[in-house]
């Protein structure tokens, strides 16, 4: 875990917590799935000549929405929880 120093008042007194794991989770599922959608929208004003058979339903940018949604709520929530 990653332990967090916050400065309290005056003095040099400080509280340490830790973060909770899914802030980590949500943060880098969040960051992966930007990553994919941008991808993905590249993908679809720039096909490649050589394609799948699923490639006109674009699961880059379904994906990586997903996955973007996802990790968002996960890394609000805990952020919300934690702090």
């Amino acid at each position: 875990m990653v332990l967090v120093d916050i400065a309290q008042g005056e003095g040099n007194m400080t509280e340490t917590h830790m973060k909770p794991i899914w802030y980590f989770v949500g943060l880098m599922l969040l960051m992966m799935g930007v990553v994919i959608f941008a991808a993905g929208v590249y993908h679809m004003f720039f096909p490649s000549e050589n394609s799948t058979i699923l490639a006109e339903h674009h699961p880059d940018l379904w994906w990586g929405g997903f996955t973007a949604v996802f990790g968002g709520v996960m890394f609000f929530l805990s952020k919300k929880r934690s702090g």
